[in-house]
């Protein structure tokens, strides 16, 4: 059961009843939502094994009929998944490794689980990789690879194509984290310097039949994106990897290793990625089994629940995190003044990923610069409540899964001597809401489907 730590305070941070009912609502549905993404509970819903037969989604396998069946896979979540597959599979499994974050308490008996860094990846994790790939590439025509894959993938299973180095990934990661590029954009980069994403590992696994099972934390859920898409097709290329890194300004400060890699196969010298067509493809299947939009849609069943007139907004909300949390307190402003675009008591769902450009010194995270953006427009309103917060758990390089806000926050941190503009210049959300108590406790969730916003208007 995933709860928010500090419930109770940051209702009491209401300092209204109505802010505090506001409040109550707001963190209920938030809980609701991240209870729906428990990676067990969706593994046991979607993976169904009846006698020998394997029914995922639309598609059916006689596990009988394969040999071996191999678990490999990574991911925030990955070591959640393999605990519900050991319990629905059990003696099926001949054996398996699977990347977790450093410090994961799950227990798994047959499954193997690796601990590797994320956001930045390790040397642990690219160990742990070539073990994945040397499964892979001993799985015979008559062997089930079963990938678990989840949100931090990526990161979590690196393999370096060529003479790149681990350091040199990880400082081509840093920057991009830091220069408001969007996961689709990274990811673009990231598969085509590995040796593992962008369908690399369906095609070392060929002739064996992939299942991959995938808790999507990308928005609108494209294949090739989560984790990278180590067994799709990949639809971009070397030069737009590169067109990437010139976009940001990030060209010249690549590591030469890097750039001769893009290079090279910009120059058709080395192999593109795996595309449409390749036989490789013809043998895996691949499955969203959760993802942001469902977790959205129960925060809204829940506020309905509640008797609140609801709305998602979307389940595919992508920006700059100040100007969507603007926007965001724009709609709470029309839904005062006119009802629109619905009448109170009213609660807006709002699922994806933003992204911050990071300018400044300070720390936070994209959902708690959402929330300060949002506060400078919410002022002196009674009965309106915004939150946002990641459901991994870790809002950016934070202990925090994100933040609230109300009508009354800059009044108070007028009184603790805060100014909000100066904290949103200087990228330090988490020091403002650590200040007023409004940061979002939950602890790493262990799933990830991007981030939820909620605003609460009575």
């Amino acid at each position: 059961m995933i709860v928010i730590k500090n419930r109770e305070k940051l209702i009491e941070n209401g300092e209204t009843k109505l802010n505090q009912k506001a409040r109550a609502l707001t963190l209920r549905s938030l809980e609701h939502a991240l209870n729906s993404a428990d990676p067990k509970q969706i593994m046991k819903s979607k993976v169904l094994l009846k006698n020998s037969s394997l029914q995922v989604d639309r598609y059916r396998f006689d596990l009988k009929k394969f040999k071996n069946i191999y678990v490999i896979g990574g991911g925030k979540a990955s070591g959640s998944m393999a605990e519900a597959l050991e319990q629905i599979l059990g003696r099926y499994i001949t054996s398996g490794l699977v990347n977790v974050p450093h410090g994961s308490k799950k227990s798994t008996k047959i499954i193997r689980l690796h601990e590797a860094s994320h956001p930045v990846p390790d040397e642990a994790g690219v160990e742990g990789t070539r073990r994945m790939l040397e499964i892979a590439e001993q799985a015979e025509e008559d062997d089930l690879v079963m990938c678990l894959i989840s949100g931090g993938g990526s990161s979590l299973m690196p393999m370096p194509r060529g003479e790149i180095s681990i350091v040199h990934k990880r400082k081509l990661t840093n920057a991009l984290l830091k220069c408001g590029a969007t996961i689709n954009e990274i990811n673009t980069i990231r598969k085509h310097i590995s040796d593992f994403k962008g369908g690399w590992l369906a095609k070392k696994a060929y002739p064996a039949t992939i299942l991959n099972l995938i808790l999507s934390d990308v928005v609108g859920d494209p294949l090739d994106s989560i984790a990278s898409g180590p067994t799709v097709p990949d639809s971009t290329t070397f030069n737009d990897a590169i067109k990437v890194l010139k976009k940001y300004s990030l060209w010249d400060k690549t590591p030469a290793t890097i750039k001769k890699i893009l290079l090279d196969g910009e120059r058709s010298v080395i192999s593109e990625t795996p595309k449409v067509g390749d036989k490789a493809f013809k043998k895996a299947y691949n499955v969203v089994v959760g993802n942001n939009r469902f977790a959205s849609l129960v925060a809204c069943g829940q506020l309905r629940s509640e008797g609140l007139n609801t709305l998602l907004l979307t389940a595919v909300l992508e920006g700059e995190a100040r100007h969507v949390g603007v926007m965001l307190a724009s709609i709470a402003r029309e839904i005062c003044a006119s009802g629109n675009p619905i009448s109170k008591p009213a609660s807006i769902v709002a699922g994806g990923e933003t992204t911050v450009t990071v300018t400044g010194k300070g720390l936070g995270g994209r959902n708690q610069e959402l929330s300060l953006a949002s506060s400078l427009k919410l002022t002196e309103m009674e009965g309106v409540v915004l939150a946002s917060l990641s459901t991994d758990g870790v809002d950016g390089p934070t202990d925090a899964a994100g933040a609230m806000v109300d009508g009354k926050t800059l009044a108070k941190a007028a009184r603790f001597g805060l100014n909000p503009e100066e904290y949103l210049h200087e990228n330090n959300s988490y020091e403002f809401f650590s200040d007023l108590g409004d940061l979002i406790f939950t602890g790493p969730t262990g799933t990830n489907v991007n981030d939820i916003s909620i605003i609460v208007v009575l």
